[in-house]
C-alpha cells in the first residue's frame, strides 16, 4: 500500500465516440473559405447554477446554420440524467422533463455527433463549454478543439471595433436581451436551451450581416 500522500487526478480513458470527434474537429478550415460556406452550430445549456465546478446541466440546445440559413429541422434539446441529492433534488427535477433524461455517456455522444467539426457559437459561450466539459471530461474528452464564436464578443468587436474591452461597458449592454433589443430580435421562448439557441441564431445571422458591411468576408477574416 503506498503511503505517498500526493495523488494525480484521475485521468479517464478516452473513449472512442470522442476520439473520433476530437479528430473530425480538428481538421484545418482553409482561412479563406468564404463565411457562407461555413457550418455553425449555435448552441445554449441550462444549468442548475454558474458554478462550473460545482452546478451541473439541466439541458443542452442548439441549432445549425449552414448557407448562413438557419436550419430549423436541426434544432435539438437534449436531457442529462441528474445527479443532485438532498434539498435541491426536487427543485431541480422540477426544471427539467425527467422522463427524456439520458445516461451521460449517451448525451455526449449525442453532443459530439452533433457538433462535428462546426464552428461553435454561443452567448457568453465559454460558460456552456466548461459545463458540457464537466461531463465530457468522464468520457476522455478535454477540450473542444472546434473554432468558436462568441456572440457577445462579436457584438463588441462589430459595434466599437477591435480593440474595444468590456471594462469599457456596463454588462448588461451586450446581454443576449439587450444585444438583441438593439437588432429587432423578438425575445421569444426565452431561457430555455432550445429557445436560447434559437434567439442566438438569429442574431448571430444579423452580425454575420454587419460584419460583411465591415469588410469580414472569410473565415480568417471572421476569426481574427
Amino acid at each position: 500500500m503506498s503511503w505517498w500522500p500526493f495523488k494525480k487526478k484521475a485521468r479517464f480513458q478516452k473513449q472512442e465516440f470522442v476520439s473520433d470527434f476530437v479528430q473530425n474537429a480538428s481538421k484545418p478550415i482553409p482561412g479563406q473559405r468564404a463565411i457562407s460556406q461555413l457550418e455553425f452550430v449555435v448552441l445554449d445549456t441550462e444549468t442548475s447554477g454558474l458554478n462550473s465546478q460545482k452546478d451541473q446541466i439541466l439541458s443542452f440546445g442548439a441549432v445549425k446554420i449552414i448557407r448562413k440559413s438557419i436550419v430549423i429541422s436541426s434544432g435539438v434539446e437534449w436531457y442529462p440524467e441528474i445527479e443532485v441529492k438532498g434539498e435541491r433534488a426536487a427543485t431541480i427535477h422540477g426544471l427539467v422533463k425527467t422522463s427524456n433524461q439520458l445516461e451521460h455517456s449517451i448525451f455526449m455522444k449525442k453532443i459530439t455527433d452533433y457538433l462535428g467539426g462546426a464552428i461553435l457559437v454561443g452567448h457568453h459561450v465559454g460558460f456552456d463549454l466548461e459545463m458540457l466539459l464537466q461531463l465530457g471530461r468522464r468520457f476522455g474528452l478535454d477540450t473542444f478543439p472546434n473554432s468558436v464564436i462568441d456572440t457577445q464578443n462579436f457584438a463588441l468587436r462589430l459595434e466599437q471595433g477591435p480593440q474595444a474591452n468590456f471594462g469599457q461597458f456596463r454588462p448588461e449592454e451586450y446581454s443576449l436581451d439587450r444585444v438583441c433589443e438593439r437588432y429587432n430580435i423578438p425575445l421569444e421562448d426565452r431561457h430555455t436551451a432550445s429557445g436560447d439557441a434559437f434567439l442566438t441564431a438569429q442574431l448571430f445571422l444579423k452580425l454575420l450581416q454587419l460584419a460583411q458591411k465591415k469588410g469580414i468576408n472569410t473565415y480568417q477574416e471572421l476569426i481574427r
